[in-house]
């Protein structure tokens, strides 16, 4: 088996066809369309009683202000089995990487489009991996997904190596709003105001349940990036890639960069802005850190 780059995928040649193969993921994981030719990305919604936002070339700046004033009830709905079926058509081999089961039922859904595609098309291969995680954990896999691919790697060495590799990233972040997740039902309004009212940021991490776990309380972003740094040591890391998406808040994410680029040189490290869904969850302010430990 041969394959050969092209603007960033990779094309595989097999008994003579050119194999096409697509990486799917859901918009949590802030990679857009645009960065990789064999990329797809299918947005979530995020709806308000009077306003419905589609996780796809999205003012996020105009979002975040409308929900920082809104008293109603806010929250997101997974893609359609339709929106998947439609991002597997005109593969051979489709990776798919969602949304962790944890928090939403977006993993599931592609599970059923993943089943009624295969019915349809036997010959085509689909792997959809739960990553239990979001936004930038989400990115690291995906990039490995698609680094085995292109040292051409059988399907099911993709998908071992990959569950392999999952084991070794962890998602950091670091909350300065908890209003949202409030609307949404998923914490406590009384907790959620106090939050706000006292400018700290909470720092926590997913779980390996696919959940967010709180770990410690800071104010300022110095100490945001002190404590940050602090629980990148006990996850034990050591110079891997780091992935920093950020909710309006590139300073603070710079300032983090920096950081880690002083303790550990060499480290690939790349910032970029969180899509819809991670800036709803997370709100302004906010930081999301995938790393990848030894």
């Amino acid at each position: 088996m041969i394959s050969e780059r092209m603007y960033g995928a990779v094309v595989r040649h097999t008994g003579g066809r050119k194999m096409n193969v697509k990486f799917v993921v859901d918009s949590s994981c802030d990679m857009r369309d645009t960065e990789y030719s064999n990329l797809t990305t299918v947005p979530l919604t995020i709806s308000t009683d009077k306003h419905n936002w589609l996780d796809e070339d999205l003012d996020i700046n105009e979002m975040l202000s409308e929900l920082e004033s809104y008293k109603g009830r806010s929250y997101t709905a997974c893609p359609n089995v339709e929106c998947w079926m439609n991002a597997f058509r005109g593969a051979d081999v489709v990776y798919v990487a969602t949304l962790t089961s944890g928090l939403s039922g977006t993993y599931n859904s592609a599970m059923v489009a993943r089943d009624l595609y295969l019915k349809e098309n036997p010959d085509v291969k689909i792997q959809v991996f739960d990553t239990l995680s979001t936004g930038a954990e989400i990115r690291l896999f995906v990039e490995k997904l698609m680094e085995l691919n292109n040292q051409g790697c059988s399907f099911e060495e993709v998908c071992q190596k990959a569950r392999e590799y999952k084991k070794k990233t962890r998602l950091l972040f670091s909350l300065k709003s908890l209003h949202n997740l409030a609307q949404n039902g998923r914490i406590n309004k009384a907790i959620a105001s106090a939050i706000g009212v006292l400018g700290i940021s909470i720092i926590g991490m997913a779980s390996s349940q696919g959940t967010l776990q709180p770990i410690t309380k800071s104010r300022g972003d110095k100490r945001v990036v002190a404590k940050m740094l602090d629980e990148l040591k006990k996850l034990g890391y050591n110079g891997g890639k780091i992935r920093i998406s950020h909710v309006e808040n590139e300073p603070l994410a710079n300032q983090i960069k920096a950081a880690i680029k002083e303790l550990y040189h060499g480290a690939d490290v790349l910032v970029y802005k969180a899509r819809g869904l991670c800036s709803y969850y997370a709100e302004r302010g906010a930081i999301l850190m995938g790393c990848e430990l030894a």
